[in-house]
């Protein structure tokens, strides 16, 4: 059994249905008519030019911020304990730097200026698991960071140029905040 399709055109004002302070227009008109299948290809062609695409743009990190991979980072010059670096962190829509793989580390590290200056990291014992685990709630890999000192209660993770070592929790260091980047798709109309 044969079908026949049936393609239309529908021309509809392109302020239809949008409200204005001017009087109501008359009602808008719709008028069909049957394609043939040569005109259903130029109509796909045509289609396909006007059809609304995404495309992906880069973000940019806030003011200050240093881009690390998909991560903005921040290096803050104070000092303050580890749950106070966590606190600030959180007020500026931020966490703590969680590490993902050694990579990551040797950029960051490149970025650190000498070999004598600390970040806190969001990376702390648990004596409930005795285990490190991420302020994400993820436990630490041992393949991608190796740390130097105790692990005990009260113990928090601070990163040098060249070291991953374990510190007190209360002990006053500077502390790296990052903020994730995400991408924004920008819906792009062309006009034809």
């Amino acid at each position: 059994m044969d079908r026949q399709v049936i393609y239309a055109d529908l021309n509809i004002s392109r302020n239809a249905g949008l409200e204005s302070s001017s009087p109501p227009s008359p009602p808008q008109t719709i008028f069909l008519r049957q394609k043939s299948s040569t005109e259903k290809s130029s109509m796909d062609a045509q289609e396909n030019r006007k059809e609304t695409t995404e495309r992906p743009v880069l973000l940019q990190c806030p003011t200050n911020w240093q881009l690390i991979r998909d991560k903005c980072l921040f290096f803050y010059d104070t000092y303050k304990p580890w749950n106070d670096s966590l606190a600030d962190c959180f007020t500026k829509e931020s966490r703590l730097l969680l590490i993902q793989d050694q990579e990551e580390l040797r950029l960051i590290q490149n970025r650190i200026d000498k070999g004598g200056i600390l970040f806190w990291i969001g990376l702390n014992f648990t004596l409930s698991e005795k285990n490190w685990k991420w302020i994400n709630g993820s436990f630490l890999n041992s393949n991608i960071l190796q740390i130097t000192g105790d692990a005990e209660e009260n113990s928090c993770v601070y990163i040098s140029k060249t070291q991953i070592l374990s510190e007190n929790c209360a002990t006053e260091n500077k502390w790296i905040c990052q903020k994730e980047l995400k991408p924004v798709k920008n819906k792009v109309c062309s006009a034809t």
